[in-house]
């Protein structure tokens, strides 16, 4: 009993020490959407969870999604943990959303030789908007600007018309306008300026930073999180749709493979997955349909490839306009398009006709192949008896009466009897 006492306490003292503080460090190397706005989301809840001094956001970023920039803003603003945008290495961006997402931060820093800015929005679904729409668009993202600068002490004025103008700025010219806090040439520097430094957190809060001598953490993606990630790349979606459809049509071509049909579906579902969590035109797809279509037409019509050339073309269409991302990185780049356009239409064209070729072609094997085959009878038939065909005896009837020795054409099978009918002007034929 002393011993369980002893371990007991020994196990409450464990829990009562404090835990040491590290600073959580994640990276956004990408385009901003559901994923990224996860990783975030997961970093936050382990950082005030483990109770971190600070959490450092790597940012790398030419935009994305609206609607995931202010899901991520609304934790940031939330969160109990001072979070620090770092714009970094020297040559990266944090463009349109990520403009947003950096000057939302307690702390907003770049590295020298990056740039952040031009956040006008930009309509997805429409390549042009009225005035009215246009006006309402920029005001309500002018406004939301507005809401968070003014929160942070930062330059509104210069940051609203970032997004009325689509203005950039380089690192050192968003530092001497407020619009970020700190230039730093890398991590330990970023840290050694803020150490000691008081920061106004967004409800209103004065927080003293300490961050010198703690230890970095840095939170990897999971795997799936990466596996979406990469799918969640519209060129990458796109192909792995495309090679599905390939698959299911080598299937439906020949009936009984299994394994093609079995990775074209998981292909496709993978495909749709990633493109329900994308900006996607699913009346695009109608187009890639209409592809399929022209396809099959031409491997069953001669053509001379107008058919095929018009469904290349329907698919690459499709393709471009499957995605309609704010941002170019959000789209399917006509390069992808014709590259997978071309090659599939050559490779379904040729299946298609192969298939074809097998249903027009005459059956040669089992009973089938005996019919239209010529054959000599071995009995009288009027009108059973038996006749030599193929190198078999079989039991025939006939129409008409025929001779020993009389040639006769296979007709029909009929079950295990041929249905014959003897040849005109034939003479008999010496029979063995």
């Amino acid at each position: 009993m002393r011993s369980l006492r002893l371990v007991g306490l020994i196990l409450v003292l464990c829990c009562a020490l404090p835990v040491s503080a590290d600073i959580l460090k994640v990276t956004i190397d990408g385009v901003i959407h559901p994923i990224a706005e996860e990783v975030v989301d997961r970093a936050i809840k382990e950082a005030e969870a483990h109770g971190d001094n600070a959490l450092l956001i790597v940012l790398r970023t030419p935009g994305g999604l609206e609607t995931s920039m202010r899901k991520m803003i609304e934790k940031i603003v939330a969160s109990k943990v001072p979070v620090i945008v770092y714009v970094s290495p020297g040559g990266s961006r944090a463009a349109s959303a990520g403009f947003f997402l950096l000057v939302s931060a307690d702390v907003a820093a770049m590295a020298p030789g990056t740039n952040t800015g031009a956040a006008h929005p930009v309509v997805i679904g429409q390549e042009k908007v009225d005035e009215i729409m246009n006006a309402k668009m920029t005001n309500d993202s002018a406004a939301f600007m507005r809401s968070i600068v003014a929160k942070r002490g930062r330059n509104v004025e210069l940051a609203e018309k970032a997004v009325r103008d689509s203005v950039s700025f380089t690192e050192q010219e968003a530092l001497d306008q407020n619009l970020i806090d700190v230039v730093a040439k890398d991590e330990a520097d970023l840290l050694a300026q803020l150490e000691g430094r008081s920061i106004t957190r967004f409800n209103g809060e004065t927080q003293l930073l300490k961050l010198a001598g703690q230890k970095v953490r840095e939170r990897e993606m999971t795997l799936r999180q990466r596996v979406m990630n990469w799918m969640m790349d519209p060129n990458i979606a796109f192909l792995l749709l495309s090679l599905g459809a390939l698959a299911l049509w080598a299937e439906f071509n020949n009936p009984g493979a299994i394994l093609p049909g079995v990775i074209g579906l998981i292909l496709i579902l993978l495909a749709v997955f990633a493109l329900n969590l994308l900006p996607t035109r699913f009346a695009a797809l109608t187009l890639i349909v209409i592809a399929f279509v022209l396809f099959a037409l031409e491997a069953k019509f001669t053509s001379y490839g107008v058919l095929g050339a018009g469904g290349v073309v329907c698919m690459a269409l499709g393709a471009v306009l499957l995605v309609d991302g704010p941002i170019p990185e959000m789209r399917v780049q006509w390069l992808t398009a014709l590259a997978v356009s071309v090659p599939f239409g050559v490779i379904a064209v040729f299946l298609m006709t192969i298939a074809l070729r097998a249903m027009r072609s005459k059956v040669v094997t089992g009973g089938q192949g005996l019919v239209g085959e010529i054959g000599v009878a071995k009995t009288p038939l009027v009108p059973e008896g038996k006749i030599f065909v193929h190198g078999e005896i079989w039991n025939a009837i006939a129409a008409a009466p025929v001779a020993v020795g009389d040639e006769v054409r296979v007709d029909e099978l009929d079950g295990f009897t041929l249905k014959v009918s003897k040849l005109a002007g034939k003479q008999p034929a010496q029979v063995s």
